[in-house]
C-alpha cells in the first residue's frame, strides 16, 4: 500500500543520508542488500536470544532503510540490474522469515512459554511468505499486481513497532490476519485481470 502510493518519492531523503555517510563513493546497491540481510540476521539473533527487544528493533530499522537505500543508489547511480532486483527480492524473503522465526522461538522463550503465540508467528510468517509470491506469479502471467493491505514496508514497521514498544502480540496477531488478507486481494485482483485478458483475447480472434 504504502509503496504503491508514495513510489521512490523519498529517493531525494534517502540518497541525502548515503552521502552524508558515504560521501561521493558509489556503494554496490548489491552490497547494501547484503547490508540489510545482515541487520536482519542482527535483529533476529537480539530477539530470539531474548536480548533487548528494543535494539531488535533497530537493528530492523537499519535493515529496512538499506533495503530503501540500494534501489535509491541504483536508480541514481543507473546500476539498476535483473540480477540486482531478483537478489533483493530473495535476500528480502530470507530477513523477512528469519525475523519471524527469531519471533516465534522468543515467545517460546519467555519465562512463562506462549505456543500459541509462537504458532500464531508461524502462521503470520506464512502469510508473510506467500504475499510477494502471489505478486510474482501474477506477474509472471503478465498481470500487474501491487495491491493489499500489507505489503513489505508495512509489515516492517508493524514489526519495528512490537519490538520497540515490546508489543509484539498484538502485532502477530494483526500480520497474522492482514498478510492472508492481503493474499486474498492479490488472488482475486488476478482472477478477475485473468478473466479479463480472456475476454479481451476472444473479442480480437
Amino acid at each position: 500500500m504504502i509503496s504503491s502510493k508514495v513510489g521512490h518519492s523519498f529517493d531525494p531523503a534517502i540518497l541525502r543520508v548515503y552521502r552524508i555517510l558515504f560521501g561521493n563513493r558509489v556503494v554496490s546497491p548489491n552490497v547494501l542488500t547484503l547490508f540489510g540481510l545482515f541487520f536482519s540476521l542482527a535483529a533476529a539473533l537480539f530477539v530470539g536470544l531474548r536480548g533487548p527487544l528494543f535494539v531488535g528493533g533497530i537493528c530492523l530499522f537499519v535493515s529496512g532503510f538499506c533495503d530503501l537505500l540500494d534501489g535509491a543508489v541504483a536508480r541514481d547511480a543507473k546500476m539498476v540490474t535483473s540480477f540486482g532486483g531478483y537478489l533483493d527480492s530473495v535476500l528480502d524473503r530470507y530477513s523477512d522469515l528469519l525475523v519471524m522465526l527469531s519471533i516465534s522461538i522468543h515467545f517460546l522463550r519467555l519465562d512463562h512459554p506462549d505456543p500459541l503465540f509462537s504458532m500464531l508467528t508461524f502462521f503470520a510468517a506464512i502469510g508473510a511468505a506467500i504475499v510477494p509470491y502471489a505478486k510474482a506469479r501474477a506477474e509472471a502471467a503478465s498481470i500487474r499486481c501491487s495491491n493489499g493491505f500489507l505489503e513489505r514496508p508495512e509489515r516492517i514497521i508493524l514489526l519495528m513497532i512490537g519490538l520497540g514498544f515490546d508489543v509484539l502480540r498484538p502485532v502477530v496477531v494483526i500480520l497474522a490476519v492482514l498478510t492472508h488478507v492481503t493474499v486474498l486481494q492479490r488472488v482475486f485482483l488476478t482472477k478477475r485481470a485473468a478473466q479479463e485478458q480472456a475476454l479481451h483475447k476472444g473479442r480480437e480472434s
